[in-house]
């Protein structure tokens, strides 16, 4: 997987992550990845986002269309920072509520 290094300036401070499956039919497509830009603005907190091959800032919507994520795949979430819980917390719901979209 290519390198998401975190900033040395970033490094003393807590990091987490975790694995969430997209669940929404469309997988992440681009009003998807709307919404998690700017949940993820909401942190102070530097978040990645991967798939098996690529690894992407969670601060762009092209960006996070650049992963291909379809339904039923996974998607690992890792935040480094002072609201690193609290990011990670949200960023799975979001992305485990199937982004909040009708079946």
């Amino acid at each position: 997987m290519s390198g998401c290094a975190i900033a040395p300036s970033t490094r003393s401070m807590k990091k987490v992550s975790t694995r969430a499956i997209i669940r929404n039919r469309l997988g992440l497509h681009a009003r998807a990845a709307i919404k998690l830009v700017e949940l993820c603005d909401q942190f102070d907190a530097k978040i990645t986002l991967s798939n098996d091959q690529q690894c992407v800032e969670a601060n762009t919507v092209m960006g996070l269309l650049m992963l291909e994520l379809a339904q039923g795949q996974t998607l690992k979430i890792t935040v480094k920072g002072p609201d690193a819980d609290q990011a990670l917390e949200a960023i799975k719901a979001l992305v485990e509520s199937g982004f909040e979209e009708p079946e």
